[in-house]
This record gives C-alpha cells, structure tokens and sequence, in this order.
C-alpha cells in the first residue's frame, strides 16, 4: 500500500517564550496520548514538523483510508483532542486566507524533481545565478 504525503502549514504568535513552550508541548513524551491515538486512528502514519522562526511546516505520510474530512469529523467527537487543540490556539496566528474548519492550511505542490536517476552532473552554474 503506498503511502500518500500532504504538507500544511501554520504561523505561530511571535513571542519567543510561547514558541518555546509550544515546542515543549510537542516533545513525544508530552503529547497526550488521546492526541496520539487520534492521528494512528484517521490513518496518519508518520508527523513531522519544522519551524522557521515562527513559521511551521507539517509533513504527514497517510495510509489510503485517510481523508481531512473525516480526520475533522473524528476530531470534533474526542474531547480531548478538543482540549489539545484549545491549549494551542493561545500559540497559534491566524494565517491570511486561514479558514474556520482548519488552522493548519494545506500546501500545495510548486515543483517536483525525482533526482535519483538520469541525474547528468553538468559545470553551467552560470544558468543558476551562479549558485
């Protein structure tokens, strides 16, 4: 079964004391375990989020049972991934075009490069700005 991979994104409020707590929250050990349950059970297989200053990107890898939509519908029906997900709102910004069902925006695809084969290794560094 492949796996199918999303990427969203989300800002945090800029104070560098929320930032770090935010992080503290989000180390293994200190995500509720309801929290944990809820992503294996809408078929997340694998999270992973990355932080630039005080921009966040989420990568998750999907078995083919998942959808947003119902991952939304089963989320509403856990109360405590509600509590989780109040606890976060006092890190979170509101993204320009952010909408009520969701804080984490969906990104989308600009490009894509499979390099792992035909790769012709080429001196014309020119042709890049001279990277």
């Amino acid at each position: 079964m492949k796996e199918k991979q999303y990427f969203l994104t989300l800002d945090l409020k800029d104070d560098e004391s929320l930032i770090r707590l935010y992080e503290e929250y989000h180390k293994p050990e200190n995500v509720w375990p309801e929290v944990i349950n809820s992503l294996a059970i809408s078929g997340i297989r694998v999270m992973d989020i990355f932080r630039f200053e005080t921009r966040l990107v989420m990568r998750i890898l999907v078995n083919n049972n998942f959808n947003f939509k119902n991952k939304a519908e089963l989320d509403k029906e856990n109360v405590k991934v509600q509590e989780w997900e109040e606890l976060m709102l006092k890190f979170q910004a509101v993204l320009p075009g952010e909408n009520n069902e969701s804080k984490w925006q969906l990104m989308s695809k600009v490009c894509s490069y499979d390099l792992s084969a035909n790769c012709i290794p080429t001196n014309n560094f020119h042709l890049l700005g001279g990277l």
